[in-house]
């Protein structure tokens, strides 16, 4: 199968059979070290009826099909590889939240339907599977726990959609990326504790490089230090120190990036672009001194897909890229040539994931993993006060510190406008804050003014009748015959008097 295989070797004694050449020309024991067989999970974000499908990595076959799902980019994650979780797509004309279905993958048993407040886009769990976050195009960010399905946290993290999410390796950080090309680490730790109502204190670094959507995330170890990558629609690939939140370096390209992956060495930096190409670079973070410096090295341009590619990974056998062609490229990282393809001929492929297949194999009645563990349906709401509907802002109230500090409305105004000239956070919340504020009196002045005008309507018919009626009761019965004496006599002539009877 591969243009770079050998003849195998052998010890006297042996059968050939007992030793095979792996795809980059190492010497394994099939019997003391063989490696096990991977499944691809393809799903698309077109159709629901298109669904979910698992194939075999080395020979193609497939393995599973879930006939109704439909997810967006980063929506389908694993955990523990005993479950698997997507969103799904928002239906076009449904006013309802979202979804989200559990699969379990080696029981025979109906999925899990979580409902949603509203509709979810990504999703990342922690490598224990003990933790699930998804976020919301408004900006939202979730976080439940898997076995009770109770929903922890939820809170404003990002002014528009969020794109991608992602968790440390160790779970104590949350890194979040939208639309805007806002990159923000939150503190795990802080976001769980149940006295922070805050979500601001849990930010440890916000991160505005980015000036176009970010398309990925990805955690990767280099020297001593903890880095994250993040690939943008801006057509750049950023390194950063993910406690400081410290620019390590950035990667430029001619075209937008739409996916990221780095290979299981961590030495080289694969993005997707949105022609349909692929980069290999190598990672030189610690290197430079200089993160702006545009590197020279002489990186690898991969040609398979004819349209954007959406997602990328890696499996034992090499690189998996999926792309709006309705296909996905199984690549050899040493030849860097096509293995296998596998075709998705109902519609583009928006999310891949690589499990074993041992995952797959149905358990008997008496049988159960030592490592299982049980999932539950998330709640739909948090079990929070009724004030606080379980929301954290982004930023903290300053309401109450604000009419201690600022009596007057010009004092207030002087200290937005000097907070403005040093472009804070703090000078956007406090200008916001009065927006809002002034917009609801405004509301309240507008209602209150209505409500006066009926009312003086009102007293005005009130007036006009009581007027009228007083009218009807001057005019007594008995002037009634002088009104029609006068009638027949006629008017008077030449302005003389009636003469008298």
């Amino acid at each position: 199968m591969l243009s770079h295989a050998v003849s195998c070797l052998s010890e006297p004694g042996l059968p050939e059979s007992y030793y095979i050449l792996t795809r980059i020309g190492e010497v394994k024991e099939t019997g003391m070290n063989s490696r096990e067989r991977e499944g691809l999970v393809v799903c698309g974000d077109r159709n629901l009826g298109v669904g979910l499908t698992i194939y075999d990595i080395e020979s193609g076959d497939r393995s599973l099909h879930i006939s109704t799902c439909a997810s967006p980019r980063y929506g389908v994650t694993c955990l523990r590889n005993q479950y698997l979780v997507a969103s799904q797509i928002h239906r076009p004309g449904c006013v309802a939240g979202g979804i989200i279905f559990t699969w379990s993958l080696n029981k025979t048993q109906a999925p899990l339907r979580s409902y949603t407040v509203e509709v979810i886009g990504p999703l990342c769990c922690t490598k224990d599977g003990v933790y699930l976050a998804g976020g919301a195009p408004s900006g939202t960010i979730y976080i439940w726990e898997v076995t009770t399905g109770k929903l922890l946290k939820t809170w404003h993290g990002h002014n528009k959609s969020l794109t991608c999410l992602l968790f440390s390796d160790d779970g104590s950080l949350l890194i979040s990326g939208s639309e805007d090309g806002m990159v923000v680490v939150w503190s795990m730790i802080s976001l769980l504790d149940p006295m922070n109502n805050e979500s601001c204190s849990s930010v440890l670094s916000c991160l505005s490089a980015h000036t176009s959507s970010v398309t990925g995330l990805l955690t990767t170890s280099c020297g001593l230090s903890s880095v994250f990558l993040s690939g943008s629609l801006d057509g750049s690939c950023k390194a950063w120190d993910i406690f400081s939140g410290t620019l390590l370096q950035t990667r430029t390209f001619a075209t937008p990036i739409t996916a990221i992956v780095v290979d299981p060495e961590e030495k080289l930096l694969i993005s997707g672009s949105s022609d349909g190409r692929i980069f290999v670079n190598t990672i030189e973070v610690g290197l430079l001194e200089d993160p702006y410096h545009i590197s020279d090295d002489q990186q690898i341009v991969l040609k398979g897909h004819t349209e954007s590619i959406t997602a990328l990974t890696f499996c034992g056998l090499g690189l998996i890229s999926a792309s709006e062609d309705c296909t996905a490229c199984l690549w050899d990282v040493v030849d860097w040539v096509i293995i296998r393809t596998f075709e998705h001929q109902k519609g583009a492929i928006s999310n891949l994931l690589v499990m074993p297949q041992s995952s797959l194999v149905p358990l008997k009645s008496h049988q159960r993993p030592s490592n299982s563990f049980r999932c539950s349906l998330l709640e739909k709401y948090t079990q929070a006060s009724p004030t606080s509907n379980g929301m954290a802002p982004l930023l903290p109230s300053r309401d109450h510190e604000i009419m201690e500090e600022y009596c007057t409305t010009d004092l207030l105004n002087q200290h937005i406008t000097d907070l403005q000239e040093d472009h804070t956070v703090e000078a956007m919340q406090m200008k916001v804050d009065t927006n809002v504020e002034n917009r609801a009196w405004i509301t309240t002045m507008t209602k209150h003014t209505m409500r006066m005008n009926k009312q003086l309507q009102v007293k005005l018919l009130d007036i006009a009748e009581h007027r009228l009626k007083e009218l009807e009761k001057t005019e007594s019965p008995a002037d009634e015959p002088k009104k029609k004496k006068t009638k027949e006599n006629g008017p008077p002539i030449d302005g003389g008097k009636q003469p008298q009877h």
